[in-house]
Formats: C-alpha cells, sequence, structure tokens
C-alpha cells in the first residue's frame, strides 16, 4: 500500500509538471541598463519566467554582466523562476566561432554559469548564441551538452534560443546567408535531448535586413513548428516564441553614402503612434495573423507591421492546435500592447 501510494504521489507529481509546462509564459527582457526592470513589477503575475539578456561571453570564456538587481528583487518576491539570457555580444561571428574552438574557454564560462546561477538563485540558464556558421554546428551541440551536465549536477536548468529553419535554402542569396549563418547550426533534436527545452524563435520572420513583411506570420510559424516536431524535438520540449514588438521599415541615408531600406523592433506605443500620425486604419490579414499599414513619405511608402491583442489572440490560436507544447517564449517586455495580458492570462 505505501509503494501504491508514493506511485500515485508520482504521477500526480508528473501531471502537475506536464501541465505547468504546457502553460508556461517565458517573457524576456531586453538588452541595455533596464533589461525589462522598469516594466517587470507590473505585469509580473502572468510571467512564470523571466528572462533577461544581462551575460554576454567572449572568446576567452570571460563571462560579464548580471541581473538588475531591481529585476532580481522583484522576481524573488512574486516568485517568478529568473533564467538570464548568455550571449555573444553584438552576435559576434568570430568570437563565437573562438569560443568554440577553445575547451579551456569553455570550461571557464561553465564554471561561471554554475557559480553565477548557484549564488543568485537562478532557476537556470538559456543559451542566445546567434550568428554561428552551420559548420559550427556540432562544436556548438557539443558545448551545450557539457554546459547541461553541469547545471543539472548543480540543480539548474538549461535551454537554448533556436532560429527556426526549414532546412531549405535557395543557392545562393539571402536564404543561403541565413540558412549558412543563423538557421542552420542548431542541432534541434541533439540540444532538447541534452537540454530541458529550446525556445522556437519563431518571430523575426521579416526583419533588419527583409522587405517589410509579417513579425511572425501564422503559415510561418507553423512550417517552423512543424519541421522541429518532424526532426525529433519533443512537443513537450518547445516553447513557441512569439513577439510582443512591432515593425517599422523605411527608407534611409547613412553617412557613408549608401541608401537602403532599414527595419527597426519597435513597442506598440510607437507604431500605433505613426499609424495615427500619418491617418493610417491598419489592415487585418487574417491568415498571416498580422496587421499592416503604409503611407507615403516624400514620394516612397513606409511600414509598420503591428503586433496586438488582435494578433496575440491568433498565435495563441496556433499555440493551443498543439496539444503538448511546453509554453510560449516572448520577445520583448515592454514592447507590447497592454491588452495582450488579458490573453495570455488564460495559459496561467
Amino acid at each position: 500500500m505505501q509503494n501504491f501510494g508514493r506511485a500515485i504521489c508520482l504521477i500526480a507529481c508528473l501531471f502537475c509538471v506536464l501541465e505547468s509546462g504546457a502553460q508556461e509564459v517565458i517573457v524576456y527582457g531586453g538588452s541595455g541598463p533596464a533589461r525589462g526592470s522598469e516594466e517587470f513589477a507590473k505585469v509580473a503575475r502572468y510571467i512564470d519566467v523571466i528572462a533577461p539578456q544581462s551575460y554576454k561571453v567572449d572568446s576567452l570564456g570571460n563571462v560579464s554582466g548580471g541581473v538588475p538587481a531591481k529585476l532580481a528583487k522583484e522576481a524573488r518576491d512574486s516568485g517568478t523562476r529568473m533564467m538570464p539570457l548568455i550571449m555573444n555580444p553584438g552576435f559576434d561571428q568570430e568570437q563565437m566561432h573562438g569560443l568554440l574552438a577553445n575547451a579551456e574557454a569553455q570550461q571557464k564560462t561553465i564554471s561561471f554559469l554554475v557559480e553565477e546561477g548557484l549564488k543568485n538563485g537562478y532557476w537556470g540558464w538559456q543559451f542566445d548564441f546567434e550568428n554561428i556558421h552551420s559548420s559550427r554546428k556540432d562544436a556548438f551541440t557539443a558545448f551545450f551538452r557539457n554546459t547541461a551536465t553541469a547545471l543539472h549536477d548543480a540543480g539548474m536548468t538549461l535551454s537554448v534560443a533556436v532560429v527556426p529553419t526549414n532546412d531549405q535554402a535557395e543557392e545562393r542569396g539571402f536564404s543561403r546567408y541565413m540558412q549558412d549563418n543563423w538557421r542552420g547550426n542548431f542541432d534541434m533534436k541533439a540540444l532538447a535531448e541534452a537540454g530541458d527545452f529550446i525556445s522556437l524563435m519563431t518571430y523575426a520572420q521579416h526583419g533588419g535586413p527583409t522587405a517589410p513583411g509579417p513579425i511572425a506570420g501564422l503559415p510561418w510559424m507553423k512550417e517552423m513548428l512543424d519541421y522541429a516536431l518532424s526532426e525529433g524535438v519533443p512537443v513537450e520540449k518547445i516553447s513557441l516564441g512569439i513577439p510582443f514588438y512591432s515593425g517599422y521599415w523605411y527608407p534611409d541615408h547613412f553617412p557613408n553614402g549608401t541608401a537602403r531600406v532599414r527595419g527597426n523592433e519597435i513597442g506598440f506605443d510607437q507604431a500605433t503612434r505613426l499609424l495615427e500620425e500619418n491617418g493610417v486604419e491598419p489592415i487585418w490579414v487574417p491568415e498571416q495573423g498580422a496587421s499592416y499599414g503604409f503611407w507615403q513619405h516624400y514620394g516612397v511608402f513606409r511600414w509598420v507591421f503591428l503586433e496586438n491583442l488582435q494578433s496575440m489572440r491568433a498565435k495563441l490560436d496556433l499555440f493551443n492546435a498543439y496539444a503538448g507544447l511546453r509554453g510560449v517564449s516572448i520577445w520583448v517586455l515592454g514592447a507590447e500592447d497592454p491588452l495582450v495580458w488579458e490573453a495570455l492570462e488564460a495559459l496561467n
């Protein structure tokens, strides 16, 4: 009877973990002095994990940075788990390649993460290493696996932010550049096996180097999610990336004499202000789950793709269509339509 009771407890605990995992709301804090600390206390009740982009590492394994004291205290007071990001600063490829080629530097980084995490009571860490050439895929996986082992031994989690892919690209051009340098480095199945979960960054479908378009169109999100699952990533180890931020595209002139389109991440307040100031009513595109507006400025168009409550609901409908997903990973705190929290509350 004692063993039976213990088994029932274990099953109940597993059920609780799966239930909470499927509803986990991770919200990132951006880089900069505040890193989300100015906004967090107002919305802490909706957030399970706060993930400030707070630490960076160089090619020699030297880690710098830290979670702002105000944010750390507010997270402790609210019972929100803390999962800082560690990144290659500026997503510098050369620095990251140097780190991946240096076993001693990697061990230095791992030791820091263990010591810093234990000292500050972090729930875990997330790798946010981007712009790595696909030729370093195996080296990156090995670094992640070694870090996961050390952090698990210390009672912490390790996850990774993954730039999504469908593993398709043209022979040359933009899609080849993206696949070779941003998308093709992640062995998603191996990373999921070694770590606790992956945050599948299905946002940034369109951004700085692209023409105007949805930040995360529903067909794109579904395609990237389906591909990750087809690669063998367990559904319960996927946290679906969702944007809070909007996008603004406009032509710009640079000091070196060049001119090109610039695409910027902007917050909801700026996006709606731009549309209102230019008398634009955004157009809803239901099949993409996005709104957009454009206007003429000195002869050429400027574009805003807007993320708001309506687009959040559409993305959460997609999330709910995949039973068992761990939760959502949202970039970035402070850029959101204030009304989105009522939609996210349903996940808690």
